[in-house]
């Protein structure tokens, strides 16, 4: 009931918001900059500019791409901007009155515009493009409006800066944190704001308490910047020349957000608002703004959703299957009739639909009227009833009894229930026992509607397979939990139970342990003769003569189970243990199964094989390949299909049907969309999900119900994807938490243009481009092939490019501007080792489209060659870039080839999380046991344990580590394998999984697990590891 409370008031308010106009002032308007005449902003992803009272407003940009960031010219008549124009973010300009943007940027690496040289002759912009590793902190650059190449500011590592009047100082925050809504953070990626003398590289340090300080900007003899240490951001001053600091603005509800100064005034927005301060006075003023325009993003559209495909289910013979996309529920004939939309909701999310075997009736879950509710139509969509589920939450996998009188759906808080569709009366059955990311509970009707099976985890945390009694309303244990066994299937004539069992799940049931990573889990498939009367299936074939049919047989199907003695009647088919991943009963006497074709923990897109195995044969056959989704119709006769190339087909599930037969039409899968209403179910579905999903009841301490009074009224001003991820990057901020991400989403398509890149430095010299360093590669590795290294290229550092497929190029030009649509294509390049023609050579290469990973290795190499030098050899140098597959695959490839040093230094700076590392740490942390003798060659005697370092080791730690690469370095300290040395880490120690995703393909996280420590205290979350 406490949990209902809240929303009936939230609910009722956002039902009277939907209903209002938004005032004639505009809201979400974000990343102001000011001049001596106007101001800038962002709204709608477009750039707007005003007189600086907030009156005139006009639209300066008009793309599809978003553009932001916008900066003023010293002089106030031109705007600098970050612009998505050709599908990657770059450096433009254009004047104040408007006009064509020029562009100043080509590279293919993100670059976001911060600011103007004092001069207005460069544009600042930060950019990560000659960085390594990944997500080393980006650093300045400077592009001339005249064109030429970039030039790099003397500061490696910068978020945000400002210059000082003069030109000769610079102050600047240094981290981009990962997490800018985070309210009240306090880990590793705070860091003081420095000033920085440009012609002696001396620093200062202003004050600082660990607080978030940003945007700094230099007013006269003045730094002002924003602060949260009093909770809320607010700007902040520091008075060069008395070295004291005070408070300037005092909000308490909102933080201030991108401060930026012009002409001696302040420009920044909190809650929404734009506000200016004048410096001299010392208050703030909100401006009133009223942004009027066509919005095209907002318009009301229709759109094929066949790519969005969520949740599908078969009719009872195949005839139809039903989808859900975009919030929408369809029929979709096999071959004849049309497309229905059965829900035609926008702005409502429907999912998870369900036919009844009968064939009359269709269900899903909608969550109109504010929480999700079980829909039951008709097959045209005429709603019939409407059942209340048991508490405002989640729900998911519904499905109908064979009597279609009962559906059992799962929730998110893994509970199993059973509602009787006559009365709308929900029975709790069961829970799956833990918020694993993998839903094991499966539930599967037994023929006669009596019993449902499915699948809990138990404390030891493997997998077992209870049933359901439906007349005595209580649970029994078929499996004894000494093996994984899981997806439960009943044969069709209620005498069977088939299910998956493995005896080697071993270290995976470790699923967040990176010792659990690529270790394959086989299974085997089991079935349960659930009678003591009946006969094995698997008994041994005899030809003999049938006996005589009886008239009148009785082909009513009634389960019986006698628990007593059943684990003796569990008996495995003659098919070999492999990576099962489904079984699926068709008719009597034939299951389906699924076998992964590659390992799914390594492989993005996994994909199965489908096989069909006949008890009366004893003969298993493949059916079909390449699959990402499979469902059987309820008489078994036929099947659906979802293939890797996102096709769909119904195919007879007797045969072996080729790709693409009985391919589904889906040309008319069209919707009407109405952006607003999206836009607000999808916040209710994010307020939903911090609910739902959120790891610990009370959010931190936040309101749920002033969250949504706060926000909701937002929402409305929304006119573009990027209004409304704005909203929910700052409402899930308000839960103080890490791993708080908001992403993707339904943006504007853009056209792309793949850049290339030659994995190298550039310098102009002698009025021409040179190659100033050129980075080596792994040219037999796929995925680290330098372009100017492959043999018989024959480039050297030192060397000018004259020109690019013909096109010559000097140092007046951009060189990156040469090189779009080259990525993965063959381009001419005219080389020199000298500035002119005379003697050049022409050579032929092909671009890579990012170079990252070779800049990666050229920095990992450096380092390993470095420490190998500094040691004489003796210390092996190893950097872990995540606790993940790359950092599994790092780890093992340069610490035991270099198992021969005496010690070692773990380099875990940037290292991007994953899994908890304890393979890595359980190998750091080996004992040599003694030795075995080696009676040949030089004779040096094998370990034991051979696999390890047995000498000293230290860990490098940064703020750039974070979630499993805060709990390696915990882990490191914890076993006392040595020192931490470094900086303070991340601090974001929660983990994100099994929340679902939102309407229009984008998510929300709610962090679903949290870390506590053997004291039973919340450890490391917005803290960090501090080094030693």
């Amino acid at each position: 009931m406490k949990i209902r409370l809240p929303f009936i008031a939230a609910s009722a308010l956002h039902f009277f918001l939907i209903n209002q106009v938004p005032a004639q002032e505009t809201r979400l308007l974000r990343e102001p900059a000011i001049s001596a005449r106007h101001i800038a902003f962002v709204y709608a992803g477009d750039i707007w500019v005003a007189d600086r009272d907030g009156k005139n407003t006009r639209r300066l940009t008009t793309y599809p791409g978003t553009e932001g960031n916008p900066q003023f010219s010293p002089d106030g008549t031109q705007v600098a901007f970050t612009g998505e124009y050709d599908g990657n973010k770059d450096a433009f300009v254009v004047p104040v009155e408007g006009g064509e943007p020029k562009r100043l940027t080509w590279h293919p690496q993100p670059d976001i515009v911060k600011g103007w040289t004092p001069d207005g002759q460069s544009v600042v912009f930060a950019s990560g493009r000659e960085n390594a590793p990944y997500p080393y902190p980006d650093r300045f650059w400077k592009a001339s409006l005249k064109g030429g190449l970039e030039e790099a500011m003397p500061i490696p590592r910068i978020h945000q800066g400002h210059f000082s009047p003069d030109g000769k100082h610079f102050v600047y925050q240094m981290i981009f944190p990962w997490e800018t809504e985070w309210r009240n953070y306090r880990g590793g990626q705070n860091n003081p704001i420095r000033i920085l003398d440009l012609t002696t590289y001396k620093q200062e340090v202003l004050p600082w308490d660990g607080s978030k300080d940003w945007n700094p900007n230099w007013l006269g003899d003045r730094i002002y910047f924003l602060s949260d240490r009093d909770f809320a951001m607010n700007v902040w001053m520091y008075d060069l020349k008395t070295k004291n600091l005070s408070q300037i603005t005092h909000f308490k509800e909102f933080d201030c957000k991108n401060l930026e100064s012009g002409d001696g005034m302040l420009i920044f927005e909190n809650g929404g608002w734009l506000y200016t301060l004048d410096t001299k006075v010392g208050e703030a003023r909100k401006l009133t703004i009223t942004v009027e325009g066509d919005f095209p993003w907002a318009r009301t559209h229709w759109k094929n959703v066949k790519d969005d495909i969520g949740d599908y289910a078969l009719t009872p013979s195949g005839k139809r299957v039903l989808f859900s996309a975009r919030g929408d529920i369809f029929s979709v004939p096999a071959e004849k009739g049309d497309i229905r939309n059965l829900s035609s909701s926008t702005g409502v999310a429907d999912r998870s639909p369900a036919c009844s075997p009968d064939g009359k009736k269709v269900s899903w879950f909608s969550d109109e009227g504010g929480e999700y509710q079980l829909i039951i139509a008709d097959a045209y969509g005429k709603i019939e009833q409407k059942i209340a589920l048991p508490d405002p939450t989640f729900y998911y996998t519904p499905k109908w009894s064979p009597d279609s009188k009962y559906i059992s759906f799962g929730d998110a808080g893994r509970n199993l229930w059973v509602v009787d569709i006559a009365t709308g009366t929900s029975t709790l059955v069961g829970n799956e026992g833990f918020a694993h990311p993998e839903r094991t509970i499966a539930p599967e009707w037994s023929p006669d509607s009596k019993w449902i099976a499915f699948t809990k985890r138990l404390q030891n945390e493997f997998n077992a397979i209870f049933v359901w009694s439906m007349e005595q309303k209580k649970a029994f244990q078929l499996t004894d939990g000494m093996s994984d066994c899981k997806a439960p299937a009943w044969d069709k004539q209620g005498k069977l139970l088939y299910f998956l069992g493995s005896t080697d799940l071993g270290m995976s049931v470790g699923w967040l342990d990176l010792s659990s990573y690529g270790r394959p889990v086989t299974r085997s498939i089991y079935v349960a003769v659930l009678s003591r009367d009946e006969p094995s299936p698997l008994k041994p074939l005899s030809d003999e003569e049938a006996a005589p049919d009886t008239a009148n047989k009785d082909t009513s199907v009634v389960v019986k189970i006698d628990f007593d003695g059943i684990g003796q009647r569990i008996l495995a088919l003659d098919v070999p243990p492999k990576e099962y991943v489904f079984l699926a009963a068709g008719e009597s006497g034939v299951l389906f199964y699924g076998e992964w074709q590659e390992e799914p923990s390594t492989s993005p897109n996994p994909t199965f094989t489908v096989s069909r195995y006949k008890l009366e044969e004893r003969k298993a056959e493949e059916v079909m390949s390449g699959l990402q989704n499979f469902a059987l119709s309820n008489d078994g006769k036929k099947f659906l299909y979802g293939a890797a190339d996102h096709s769909w087909g119904i195919a007879d599930a007797a045969g072996t049907p080729k790709p693409g037969e009985g391919s589904l039409s889906l040309s008319d899968m069209q919707i009407k969309i109405d952006p607003l209403a999206e836009a607000r179910q999808i916040f209710r579905e994010a307020w939903r999900y911090q609910r739902d999903y959120f790891y610990v009841k009370n959010v931190h301490g936040l309101d749920l119900n002033w969250a949504w009074k706060t926000y909701a009224p937002w929402v409305e001003y929304v006119r573009h994807r990027s209004d409304l991820t704005y909203i929910l990057d700052i409402f899930s901020g308000e839960t103080s938490i890490g791993h708080s991400f908001v992403r993707g989403g339904d943006y504007p398509d853009t056209d792309k243009v793949p850049a290339g890149l030659l994995g190298c430095n550039y310098e102009v010299v002698n009025g021409r481009y040179r190659f100033a360093k050129i980075f080596d590669g792994e040219n037999w590795n796929p995925d680290l092939k330098a372009p100017l290294t492959q043999p018989g290229i024959n480039v050297r550092q030192g060397d000018y490019l004259l020109a690019v497929n013909d096109v010559p190029l000097d140092a007046s030009m951009n060189v990156f501007s040469l090189f779009d649509q080259t990525a993965g294509k063959q381009t001419r390049l005219l080389v020199n080792n000298r500035p002119d023609k005379e003697g050049a050579r022409e050579v032929t290469v092909i671009p890579v489209a990012n170079e990252s990973g070779l800049r990666q290795l050229d920095w990992v190499e450096s380092n390993r060659r470095m420490v190998d030098k500094l040691s004489g050899g003796k210390l092996a140098y190893v950097w872990v870039p995540n606790t993940g597959g790359a950092g599994y695959n790092f780890f093992n490839r340069w610490y035991f080839a270099q198992k021969d040093k005496k010690g070692a230094i773990i380099d875990e700076r940037f290292n991007q999380g994953g899994y908890v590392a304890d393979y890595i740490i359980e190998v750091l942390a080996r004992t040599l046991y003694g030795y075995f003798n080696n009676p040949v060659g030089d004779k040096q005697p094998f370990k034991a344990q051979d696999a390890g370092i047995y000498g000293p080791k230290v860990m490098l730690i940064n703020e750039m580590a974070g979630s499993g690469g805060d709990m390696l370095p915990y882990m490191f300290r914890f076993k006392n394998i040595g020192p931490l040395v470094g900086k303070r880490t991340w601090g974001g120690l929660v983990g994100i999984w099994d929340v679902p995703g939102l309407l229009d393909g984008g998510i929300i996280t709610a962090p679903r697990g949290g870390f506590f420590n053997l004291q039973g205290e919340w450890d490391v979350e917005n803290k960090g590891v501090a080094p030693d």
